[in-house]
C-alpha cells in the first residue's frame, strides 16, 4: 500500500530507484502518470456516453462532424479524431446504422465519400454534449482553483513538442 499523498507512480519510482539508483527516471514520472490518468479516465467509462449508446470514439467522430461542419471525407475525420482510416470506417458504419451520420458518394470520384451529421445526429450530439461536459467537469472538480488551466497549458506544451517530434509517426 502507498503512503497518503503518494500516487502509484511515486511508489514505482521509489522501487526503481532501489533497482537502478543512477537511472534518469524523469520520463517515468511524466509518462507513467499520463498513462495512469488516461487509464483511469478510460475506466470511468464516460457514463453519459454509455447511457446514450455510443462510445468515446464514436462521440469524438460526431463532435468532429459538428464542430468542423459541412461534409468531411473519412480521411479528414481520421485526422480530426486521431484515428486510423479503418477505425473511422467501422465507426461511421455503426453511426450510419443508428441514423446519426449520412454518407454521400462524390459524383466525380465514386471512391470518395462525404460524411455529415443527419438531423437526428445533430440533435443527438447537441443533447448529449452538455451532459458529457458536466460529467467531465465533475471528474476534474477536485483540482484547486486555477490548476485546470495551468494543467491544460502544460499539457498543451507537451502535446506541441510531441507532435513536432512524433507527428508523422501517428495515425
Amino acid at each position: 500500500m502507498n503512503d497518503v499523498g503518494e500516487d502509484v507512480v511515486a511508489v514505482a519510482l521509489r522501487q526503481w530507484r532501489q533497482v537502478l539508483p543512477d537511472a534518469d527516471l524523469g520520463a517515468i514520472a511524466v509518462i507513467g502518470r499520463l498513462n495512469r490518468c488516461a487509464a483511469l479516465l478510460q475506466q470511468a467509462t464516460d457514463a453519459p456516453l454509455g447511457r446514450a449508446g455510443v462510445n468515446r470514439a464514436e462521440y469524438d467522430l460526431l463532435c468532429a462532424l459538428l464542430r468542423v461542419g459541412g461534409e468531411l471525407t473519412p480521411g479528414r475525420l481520421a485526422r480530426e479524431t486521431f484515428a486510423s482510416g479503418a477505425a473511422v470506417t467501422k465507426r461511421v458504419r455503426r453511426l450510419e446504422e443508428l441514423g446519426l451520420v449520412a454518407r454521400r458518394v462524390d459524383e466525380r470520384d465514386r471512391r470518395v465519400a462525404h460524411l455529415s451529421l443527419t438531423e437526428a445526429g445533430r440533435a443527438f450530439i447537441m443533447r448529449l454534449m452538455p451532459e458529457q461536459l458536466e460529467y467531465e467537469n465533475a471528474l476534474l472538480a477536485g483540482l484547486p482553483p486555477g490548476r485546470e488551466d495551468e494543467l491544460a497549458g502544460r499539457l498543451g506544451e507537451l502535446l506541441l513538442m510531441l507532435e513536432g517530434r512524433l507527428g508523422g509517426m501517428l495515425g
